[in-house]
């Protein structure tokens, strides 16, 4: 099909079978009276505007793009709209330019000076006229700049419709153009041209006719802002065109800084060209901004009047805008009017979904933010402080604190906290990790309560509880007389909340119970609304309590009080809660033998992490802990290393005194089932001896289990007397040295105790039966070491628990080979069943699936990033998640426990 004949025009060589065919239409457009052609003013038209543009020669040819605008034109109406900048222009003149066409393409770049209908229509009939379209002299010009005899548009409607083939008008820069008549005038030629005109109209805004008309009838295609945005892959190939040679990481991040938006990429391409270093250019937010700046100031800031360019300066503070909060800022009431006009406009602010909110474009947000740091700087402070208080009155106490620390009054900042009854938010919630760090730089040296307050709740987040108790006897003092019911709710909450830290069990628990109900009484005294715009501060009384029970190593009551948090644990504000209850309740249920109230328990809390998007620095690893034991006392020591380190990984800093204990006794065990009994003390002396009980109880029966394995009775003994008596761990380690010491019947006297203990868990319970066996077989009383063979056997088989066997040592052969019965019905033991589940398989994000199809493709990391374009950090944050989900520590082990999985 032909294409337009301004390609002469452009300067641009022409294919030598059509060259002569284009210079001989330019000539005669000029010898048929084209120059001589004048609009009503009496102005010759100017034949620039009718050359369809040229394409740069850095252009990237988007097909995607370039074939919705060929479907468009098969109909009678297309419409391209973006902001500055987008592309429309370049799209449009490339399909021109390349592609097949129904007919000839009319292009009229509209300007300014066409807005009047007479000036308008005569330079689209010119426009005609410029590219050889026939139409009859008949149809004549306007001769009234204001107006259009109604009688022309017939003739031109008329006309066209007669007209052997299609034609495409395409109208570029339509926005300028404000006149309703004109819009009138194009829907009725358009409209009455039937099957031979296709309208292609390109604007920043949507053009005023009935496009709702149109979109009922099917008879309209749209190409809008969102579908002009370049992918990774586009801006691959503008960086590559442009001379580079982009990393997969520099890609993504430039297209994620600019959201696609074309001439910021051409711009920064152009830029990157002159850089020293273009990697560390296209990873430079700073960079990019410098880039765009001048481009957004003049064709979009400049072009705004006063008002509009003060309220975007100063709503430029904002990540997202309100119409009430920018009339605050501006001390006006025109916000509403500004901010949807300039959504209409498309000039780089849009509405958030169906709400009264607004967005920037994050690189026009920045420069606008310089702008006002250069012309204003003086003005920022008092307008964070007028945001802040904004957001207090609004209860959005997360943008609230931002705005009051970003203008450095951390004053009102640290009392939004403690007034609204929000110091939970800094432990639990969505916003944690930002409140967190945003009151990390908050002067250490600030008096009063309020800042104390934070700053201990602060610490407790980090898992310092010491730092958290010295940041309270700071404010407690005061307190004693203070009238302020939040700060001594908010003082006393935190109190709590310590004693299930680092403090002595035999300390914690009474004040434990005794701080939970001075909680409760505090609460009474709120305000019920306050309450219930915090459901954390329940969550987390509940929660102290039993952490404080945990410590105390009191497990029944522990389970218990942690079941009863779970309850209390019902908004997003208290997931973290969640997260950490059943953590503990499944490290709980794994030590006690119960493996799979564990796994599930430890499914629920890394599903609940990943589902609410808990951030890392506030995991602890304690799922991954549970899951390590688990794997662990089912025999599995490869899954319990890999599940290992993954909670170390997971738990970063973090210094959760149960975890950590936790954590040294798995590879404690793990380096002893090895045989490597020097390395198994070693890691238990690098810890520093917690104060909890249960956590140093855990851990002095691990030292007690390593040098009874040494062979060293006195040592065992002596690490079990340093923690103390009490519990069924405890007693029936005690009883295994008493045993391996020759006193029988003192381990006989512990071991029926162990049995009565109402704490005692299958794990205990299997393992006491398995000493009296012992006992019994050294006693030469096979029927009873059988019998009680038995009933570990039975209580062991429903979660698998197989540890306690493991290192039972050589009678438990001797015994089982005695009994083929027994060993038969129980062939368990020595290995996994066919139809056992592996531990854990959460399932994948369809981004994770596509991810590990490619890894099963022996893909490299750079490949997949280039398959699916993303960046080669990306791909990584994948592999790692699906390494976390699928338990495993490798590719080729993700690949196969994929395909178990049938995630393949």
């Amino acid at each position: 099909m032909p294409h337009t004949i301004a390609e002469a025009a452009d300067g641009e060589e022409l294919p030598s079978h059509r060259r002569t065919r284009a210079q001989r239409e330019v000539q005669a457009y000029a010898g048929h009276g084209g120059a001589e052609q004048l609009t009503p003013r009496g102005e010759p038209l100017l034949a620039a505007k009718f050359s369809v543009p040229a394409v740069p020669r850095t252009h990237v040819g988007r097909n995607r793009l370039l074939d919705r605008l060929t479907d468009g034109t098969r109909g009678p109406l297309t419409v391209i709209t973006g902001p500055a900048g987008a592309g429309k222009t370049t799209l449009a003149a490339a399909w021109a330019r390349t592609r097949p066409t129904p007919g000839p393409v009319v292009w009229l770049t509209v300007e300014s000076d066409d807005t009047v209908p007479g000036v308008f229509w005569a330079y689209v009939l010119g426009a005609f006229r410029y590219h050889q379209v026939p139409l009859p002299d008949g149809v004549g010009s306007p001769s009234d700049i204001g107006d259009v005899d109604h009688s022309l548009l017939v003739r031109l409607a008329s006309a066209l419709a007669r007209l052997p083939q299609p034609v495409v008008l395409v109208l570029d820069g339509l926005d300028r153009v404000a006149a309703a008549e004109v819009a009138a005038g194009l829907e009725f030629v358009l409209g009455h041209a039937g099957p031979q005109l296709r309208l292609v109209l390109v604007s920043r805004v949507d053009p005023p006719i009935r496009l709702h008309h149109y979109r009922a009838q099917d008879q309209i295609r749209e190409i809008r802002g969102a579908e002009l945005a370049f992918t990774a892959h586009e801006t691959s190939l503008l960086l590559r065109r442009h001379g580079l040679s982009p990393s997969p990481e520099s890609v993504g991040a430039l297209t994620e800084r600019t959201e696609g938006w074309a001439a910021g990429l051409r711009l920064c391409a152009l830029a990157m060209q002159r850089a020293d270093d273009a990697e560390q250019f296209a990873q430079s937010f700073a960079a990019s901004h410098s880039a765009v700046a001048d481009y957004l100031i003049a064709e979009v800031l400049e072009a705004q009047p006063p008002a509009t360019r003060d309220l975007l300066m100063r709503t430029s503070l904002l990540d997202h805008i309100h119409p009430q909060l920018a009339d605050a800022l501006t001390a006006r009431e025109d916000a509403e009017w500004i901010l949807a006009r300039l959504v209409h406009e498309n000039a780089f602010v849009e509405r958030i979904g169906d709400t009264p909110w607004r967005r920037c474009h994050p690189l026009f947000a920045e420069v606008l933010r310089a702008h006002l740091h250069s012309r204003r700087p003086a003005l920022v402070p008092e307008l964070h402080r007028r945001a802040a208080r904004w957001f207090a009155d609004h209860e959005q106490l997360t943008d609230a604190v931002k705005h009051a620390a970003a203008a450095g009054d951390w004053e009102y900042a640290a009392a939004l906290v403690v007034d609204h009854l929000a110091i939970g938010r800094l432990l639990t919630g969505p916003d944690t990790h930002q409140m967190e760090q945003l009151f990390s730089a908050m002067p250490t040296d600030l008096a009063g309560a309020a800042p104390a307050l934070v700053r201990a709740a602060c610490a407790l987040a980090r898992d310092d509880a010491g730092a958290s108790r010295a940041q309270l006897d700071r404010v407690r003092e005061p307190l004693a007389g203070a009238e302020s019911l939040e700060e001594r709710l908010s003082c006393t909450l935190l109190g709590l909340l310590t004693c299930g830290g680092e403090a002595g069990g035999d300390v914690a628990r009474p004040a434990a119970e005794t701080l939970a109900e001075q909680v409760r009484d505090l609460m009474k005294q709120a305000a019920q609304p306050q309450l219930e715009r915090h459901p954390e501060i329940e969550a987390l009384r509940r929660y102290g309590r039993a952490r404080a029970l945990v410590s105390a190593g009191r497990p029944g009551d522990a389970r218990e009080a942690l079941v009863q948090t779970l309850a209390a644990c019902t908004t997003g504000s208290t997931q973290l809660v969640r997260y950490h209850c059943v953590g503990h309740l499944a490290l709980l249920e794994g030590v006690g033998g119960a493996l799979r109230e564990a796994e599930a328990y430890a499914k629920e809390g890394l599903g609940t992490a990943e589902e609410y998007g808990i951030p890392c620095p506030r995991r602890t690893g304690i799922c991954h802990l549970a899951l390590a034991n688990v794997a662990l006392e089912r025999g599995d020591p490869q899954a319990a290393r890999r599940h290992l380190e993954l909670a170390v990984e997971e738990a970063g800093q973090a210094q959760d005194p149960v975890c950590v204990a936790e954590t040294a006794v798995l590879r404690s065990r793990l380096e002893l089932a090895q045989g490597n009994a020097r390395s198994a003390l070693a890691v238990l002396d690098a810890v520093h001896e917690p104060r909890a009980v249960e956590p140093a109880r855990r851990m002095a029966v691990a030292r007690s289990v390593v040098q009874l394995a040494r062979g060293d009775t006195a040592a065992a003994f002596a690490a079990l007397r340093e923690s103390g008596s009490g519990g069924p761990a405890h007693a029936v380690a005690l009883a295994a040295v008493h045993l391996a010491a020759g006193e029988a019947e003192k381990a006989a006297e512990l071991l029926v105790a162990v049995g009565r203990h109402q704490d005692t868990g299958v794990a205990d319970q299997v393992r006491a039966w398995l000493l009296e066996a012992e006992a019994a077989t050294s006693a030469k009383d096979v029927a009873t070491a059988t019998a009680l063979l038995g009933r570990a056997l039975n209580s062991a088989r429903p979660g698998q628990l197989r540890g306690p066997f493991t290192g039972a040592g050589p009678w438990l052969r001797h015994l089982l080979a005695s009994s083929p019965g027994l060993a038969s019905a129980h062939a368990w033991l020595t290995g996994r069943p066919p139809d056992t589940e592996p531990l854990l398989v959460e399932q994948l994000s369809p981004r994770e699936h596509d991810v590990l199809r490619c890894a099963a493709q022996m893909m490299s990391t750079e490949e997949i990033a280039g398959e699916l374009y993303l960046s080669v950090n990306t791909v990584k944050t994948h592999l790692k998640s699906i390494y976390r989900k699928l338990s495993v520590s490798r590719r080729s082990e993700a690949v196969r426990r994929g395909r178990e999985a049938g995630f393949l």
